[in-house]
């Protein structure tokens, strides 16, 4: 199945999702027929008290949980009539992930850490070229590729993620408080980042708790008990 990518038609959206984990003490209602729409080349910042949807949220538009009714389209795609391969194609080649915890290999040189997606993708030609690009792309010289994340600063190390979810070239960049482990300077710095692949093209969304981090976007969502407040 091949994605829809237009100018006019929407990248992301949510018809009435509703996400309910089952638990012991009872069931946790996560989100609450929650209809959203997310155009090409937004920048959307998510915000909202703890518990009220945003990972949630954020997981469902990566692909990476599915809802318990209601339905997300991603590039015009309906997640529930994919298989579990068209989901993990659609979400490699399509979304790209920043964590606030970086998730990088350890052993791995920060080379290897985003040439990963590229090897799991199969695309062994210009392989290293690609990823020169996105490593030069995020502001990292070549004298840091061959170090290992802990010998990076934080900085350093979400620029090395940020690399890491461009090297597919995805249409989409979800990030879950990628500045949460940085101090504001360099957070700002990410941010600008962000701001300039905005610009590009790339259509982002920001889960953050800081007014000041959200006021780099286009566009604020605030939730609230698993709805858009």
């Amino acid at each position: 199945m091949t994605p829809v990518l237009t100018d006019t038609y929407p990248i992301i959206r949510l018809d009435d999702v509703t996400k309910i984990y089952p638990m012991p003490a009872g069931d946790v209602r996560a989100l609450d027929t929650l209809s959203l729409e997310v155009m090409p080349g937004e920048f959307i910042a998510i915000m909202g008290p703890s518990g009220s949807g945003k990972s949630t949220l954020l997981n469902l538009i990566g692909c990476l949980d599915v809802p318990t009714t209601g339905d997300v389209h991603i590039a015009g795609l309906s997640v529930k009539t994919l298989s579990d391969d068209e989901l993990a194609s659609l979400r490699r080649d399509n979304i790209g992930f920043v964590f606030q915890q970086f998730n990088l290999i350890p052993l791995f040189t920060i080379l290897e850490n985003v040439e990963f997606p590229l090897i799991l993708a199969r695309r062994a030609p210009g392989t290293r070229e690609r990823c020169f690009e996105v490593l030069g792309a995020v502001g990292l010289t070549p004298d840091l590729y061959t170090h290992r994340p802990a010998e990076l600063s934080g900085g350093q190390q979400q620029r090395a993620a940020i690399a890491r979810a461009l090297v597919n070239d995805p249409e989409i960049l979800l990030c879950d408080e990628p500045t949460g482990n940085l101090d504001s300077k360099t957070g700002d710095t990410i941010m600008a980042l962000l701001v300039d692949l905005n610009r590009k093209g790339k259509t982002i969304l920001v889960v953050t708790h800081d007014p000041r981090i959200a006021g780099y976007a286009g566009r604020t969502i605030r939730m609230v008990d698993g709805r858009v407040a």
